[in-house]
């Protein structure tokens, strides 16, 4: 259970462990090769950037929440942001930050509680920061979204990406059923995702307007479940604490179980291979990712006419062919 103290400032408990969290993060920056593990959110990070180049518009000042090594600022131009402030919780990650071509001032904060005044930035950028499932990650990612929305300027766009709800399920099936076989109950072992379906909800409950949501899956494969967890982790441990992932994205949920035992991993990589072996030997792993776009309102953008003033009826669909060949006779 969390300990005292564990609540944010609003007085509403944070779903995860933010302490833990500093400390996987700064440890997975100090990594000899740390690229290695930064595959995906660098392909992460490069999706995004095509989505703000999307937007026809230079953007003055720009803002990436949890930026990490800066893997969406390595991929924008000085053409379409002129400068960017990277904000992260870990003082490792944005000191071994990769170059960029735009400017870039690093700060360190808690995403929870961004230092900025309101209507500051045009642009905020996130990737892959934490997830989503229950009410208190929802009210979790709220407090996160509210806070975004409030530093953006009047007509400004958040363009986020998280991990989605079918991430690393492979993963998550064979430790469960490993563990109802051989200790007779489970407990997460990764951070759990959100569904789909909440995050419009959320977007609209932060007050962001013209939502776009979009999903996409990216799989890769290795040849068991031990490098699975190895690319995850890092450096694993056979009989060990899966605490801390290379990729700084372990579980750090309050009732997270701090032990495998050495059977029931075996058991799970067993039940990895049978279940979802390749052909020639590997496994999958899916990562799915939830990429989101909203605006903040301002009083220039496009609305919606209103309910019931349209002209043309859906039913009057089905006759356009004759009259575009009426047209032209």
């Amino acid at each position: 259970s969390p300990p005292a103290g564990a609540s944010s400032g609003s007085g509403a408990l944070s779903p995860f462990d933010r302490r833990l969290k500093r400390k996987q993060k700064n440890w997975a920056a100090l990594q000899a090769e740390p690229a290695k593990c930064d595959y995906l959110r660098e392909e992460v990070g490069g999706r995004i950037a095509d989505r703000v180049f999307d937007i026809t518009r230079t953007f003055p000042l720009a803002l990436d929440v949890g930026s990490g090594r800066g893997y969406i600022a390595q991929h924008l131009t000085k053409e379409t942001i002129e400068k960017l402030i990277q904000v992260d919780i870990s003082e490792n990650a944005l000191k071994n930050a990769v170059d960029s071509e735009i400017p870039t001032v690093s700060v360190v904060a808690d995403e929870e509680f961004l230092p900025f005044k309101e209507d500051t930035f045009d642009l905020v950028v996130s990737s892959l920061r934490y997830a989503l499932i229950t009410y208190l990650h929802f009210i979790f990612w709220l407090k996160i979204l509210n806070n975004i929305h409030q530093v953006l300027k009047p007509d400004g766009v958040f363009i986020g990406a998280m991990f989605g709800g079918d991430t690393l399920y492979e993963l998550r099936c064979s430790l469960q059923l490993a563990e109802l076989e051989r200790e007779g109950g489970f407990s997460p072992h990764v951070s759990p995702f959100t569904a789909v379906s909440d995050l419009g909800h959320l977007l609209s409950r932060a007050g962001f307007n013209t939502l776009t949501v979009d999903t996409d899956e990216i799989q890769v494969n290795y040849p068991g479940l031990f490098e699975v967890m190895e690319d995850l982790q890092g450096k694993y441990i056979l009989y060990g604490n899966i605490n801390v992932f290379c990729m700084g994205e372990s579980n750090c949920s309050w009732n997270r179980k701090p032990l495998l035992h050495r059977e029931t991993m075996l058991a799970a990589a067993a039940i990895y291979r049978e279940m979802y072996g390749n052909s020639d030997g590997s496994v999958p792993a899916t990562f799915q990712i939830y990429y989101m776009i909203g605006w903040k309102f301002h009083e220039s953008q496009a609305r919606p006419a209103q309910r019931g003033s349209a002209t043309v009826s859906f039913g009057d669909l089905a006759k356009i062919d004759g009259l575009l060949s009426r047209g032209k006779k």
